[in-house]
Order: C-alpha cells, then structure tokens, then sequence
C-alpha cells in the first residue's frame, strides 16, 4: 500500500514510517464515526462540553511533548509549538462556555398571525477535515472543537509531513475520554481521500491548503453536492501610510514576515509602503531582517527555523529567483547557507513586479515583499490587486481612519491594525476570493456544518 516517512528538516533525518491504509480500511474509520456520530448527536449541548474541556486539559499536560513532536516534524520552534497547544486549549475550552449558546434553539414567528416557529441547529454526520502541516495541532484542533460541539463527528487526513502529530492528538483525545470514533485518523493517499469524500456517510468537507487544491476539493464536493468550507492561503499586503508610526510598523512587520518559520496563511507578505515613509521604513526593515538570528528550532534564541520539507525549500528558491529575473532586488538574505537543513535566510525584495512571485503569489517561508505606493489610496489599490484575500494590515496613526478603509474598502476575511497576530478563539477567520469561503472561530464555525432546521408551531 504504500508508506509515509517523515523527516526533520533541521536535520534531515528519518524520523519514523507509517504505512498507507487501503481504501476498505479507511472505509471501515467512516463507518466507526458515523456510528459515534448517532449516539453523539443524542447528547445535549451542554453534555458534550466537558468533553471539551478535559481535552483542553490534555492537551496542557502534554504540552512539551507536542510542541517537540511538532519541532521534530516541522521545524517549527519549540517556543511556538507551545504557544499553539495553549491556543488549541483555549479554542477547546471557548467552544464548551460558548457553545450551547450559539447553538441553542431559537424561538420565532411566523404568518401574519404570529405563529410559533422554532429554529435548530442539528448535526448532520460525518465531516472530512483535510489540513495542512504548518501549525500541525492547531489545524486539526480548530475544525474538531467546533464540530464535536455542534454534534458531528470528524475524520483527519492530515499532511504526511506531520503525521506523527496527527496521531498523537488523536491518542489524547481519547485519552481525555472522548468517545471512539468522534476523531478517527486516516492515512491515505488523494487517490482514496477523493472516494472518501464521495462517501455517502460523508456530510461535509473542510480543507486548508492551496488555491489549488482548495479548486480540487471544493468541486468535488459540489460534485456530490456536499457543503465545504475551505481556507486556501493568501499574500496578505500589510499598508503602511503616510501618518504610520514607523518604529512600530517596521517591528511589527518583522514579526508578522517571520512568525512560524514564514509559514502563515495569514502572515503579513506584501509590505505596500507610501513614498512618504518608504526609505525610513525600508532601511529599519532590512537592518532588523537582517539581524534575525536562524538556527535551530530547539534553541530559546533562534528566531527563526528551517521551512518544513526540501519541497517547501525547492519551491520559496525558484520563487525568489523567478521574482529577482523578473526585476525584483534582494536587499538581504535570498543565499540559503551550505548546511544540512532547509534553511531559509530572512530575505526582503524589493522594486516586486506584477506579474512576478513575490508581487503576485504566496511565499510560503521568510520572504518578505517590500513594493512602493504613491500615496495612501495608492496602496490600498495595489493592496486589493490580488486575486487573494485572507487577512492584511493597516499601519496609521488614524484609527478611525483605518476602521474605515477597514471595513469599506480592504477586501479581506481579516484586517489587523497596527498589530499582527493570526487566530482568536472569538473572531471569525477565513477569507474571500481564492483564499477560499466559510468561516472558523468566534461562534462561527460551529454552524458551518449543521442543519438549520426550521420547525414551524400551529
């Protein structure tokens, strides 16, 4: 059938292999959480969120292993890996105190005469959570803690590159005592993820990737006229106007290009800069890339590791050099250094191109694009000239100002003001465009996959 073998990008080296699972088995794994899912979805709101929360609590005792697993498999640092467990903990312990109020049945009328009407949110079955390798808990965990809430039961197709947390966070689920078969783990190959979501037991898709994959996955839902909810990446443009504190931007920016290795979906890219403040910011921006000290992930003062396969490594060097044959200036870094390990240096390009990488795809690592805008309705233009729209920033010194471009003109799931951060328990993510639909987080991903149900009183 097939094996998977995961490697340390750090190092190199194998860590363990895991065989494929053929497709009756995986059928068997669909079957098992379709039979949880009825006795599951018996349960009230309120009966299903200790569970959450004692996995919240599992989760926090096995911290250390977790975000070492993750280190291993991903390169990600260890410091960040822990960071993640708690985020995952708070999503899980947000979704059991918000849940069952979101959720609740509501009371409504109807007709002319008032009638009495009652909507539900009821579960619908089984949902396919296909997700990616850069934040190897954490994706997972956000699809699991909302669909256990809402009733359903999930089944995992993680990335290969991680499938050792993909299990791991499987066992402390049913350490922490939920029910076998509300999480099953599948390790299959696309061939058979395709049939499983053909699957009749299957009630709905979630998938985190690329465009092109999220094109793939959603049309074959549609194709069984299965609901998906898919989260496909972006090359978020970060504004920094004219009236920008630039201290703040150019530290802030640094963050948001570096966080997790680079490997965000919704991590600041695009930095589309006034002429008013381009060259302070530039200069600042270059001198702090330059200075970010990359090494291994274990180490408290690394603040940056290598990207997370020789894949990912291949793909972000031919992205740099397309970008730099297509008119684009390395201000620093772009030279990976001659050592074991996928590192990638803290690099900034400058003088980007429509029609190059670094103007108009994702760069998936420590890349940063660095492009100039005349004046602020300049760069909110080219900031929207994208076929993406996950997240972005806007740096300025007007806050109302910035609510305003904000929620009238940047087109965008999220927009962050001068700040930069990546998920909240309480706020809705997602993004529009070929960053994909639907949304997580924030109440809303508990009924992205329920029947909204409408029960009409005489």
């Amino acid at each position: 059938m097939g094996t998977i073998t995961t490697i340390n990008p750090a190092t190199e080296e194998e860590i363990s292999s895991h065989e494929l699972m053929s497709k009756d088995a995986a059928f068997d794994r669909i079957e098992s959480a379709n039979r949880a899912f009825h006795e599951w979805r018996m349960k009230s709101h309120e009966e299903r969120a200790p569970f959450l929360r004692d996995i919240a609590s599992a989760l926090r005792n096995h911290a250390e292993d977790l975000a070492s697993l993750m280190t291993e498999e991903v390169g990600k640092l260890y410091r960040d890996g822990l960071t993640e467990v708690e985020l995952c903990a708070q999503i899980f312990e947000y979704t059991a105190q918000n849940g069952p109020a979101e959720l609740a049945d509501e009371e409504r009328t109807h007709g002319e005469k008032g009638k009495r009407g009652i909507v539900t949110y009821s579960p619908i079955g089984v949902i396919y959570s296909i997700q990616p390798w850069n934040f190897p808990i954490y994706q997972p965990a956000r699809v699991l803690a909302s669909n256990l809430m809402a009733g359903n039961s999930v089944i995992l197709k993680h990335a290969a590159i991680c499938t050792g947390s993909g299990l791991k966070f499987r066992d402390l689920c049913r350490e922490a005592g939920l029910p076998e078969g509300l999480f099953e783990v599948l390790l299959i190959d696309h061939d058979t993820s395709d049939e499983i979501i053909a699957h009749p037991q299957v009630r709905g898709v979630t998938m985190t990737g690329s465009d092109s994959a999220g094109r793939h996955i959603g049309s074959l839902a549609s194709r069984h006229l299965k609901k998906s909810v898919l989260e496909l990446g972006s090359n978020d443009a970060y504004l920094v106007l004219e009236d920008a504190d630039v201290d703040l931007a150019v530290k802030t920016c640094v963050q948001g290009r570096i966080y997790n290795n680079g490997e965000t979906c919704v991590s600041a890219k695009r930095f589309v800069v006034c002429d008013a403040v381009h060259d302070e910011f530039l200069s600042a921006f270059v001198e702090q890339m330059q200075a970010v000290r990359m090494g291994d992930p274990r180490n408290e003062d690394t603040q940056l590791g290598p990207v997370s396969s020789q894949e990912q490594f291949d793909t972000l060097c031919e992205q740099v050099e397309k970008s730099v044959a297509g008119g684009a200036v390395v201000s620093c870094g772009g030279n990976p250094p001659e050592r074991s390990g996928y590192y990638f240096p803290a690099t900034v390009l400058t003088e980007c191109k429509p029609g190059t990488p670094a103007h108009d795809d994702e760069l998936f690592g420590p890349v940063a694009s660095v492009i100039r805008a005349k004046n602020d309705e300049d760069a909110m233009r080219i900031a929207n000239d994208s076929r993406y729209g996950l997240g972005g920033g806007i740096f300025t010194r007007d806050e109302k100002r910035a609510v305003t471009l904000a929620r009238d003109h940047f087109d965008t799931g999220m927009v962050r003001i001068n700040s930069f951060g990546a998920a909240d328990p309480g706020m809705p993510f997602g993004g529009v465009k070929d960053s994909g639909y639907g949304r997580e987080h924030g109440g809303f991903g508990m009924k992205e996959f329920v029947n909204i149900k409408a029960i009409f009183l005489p």
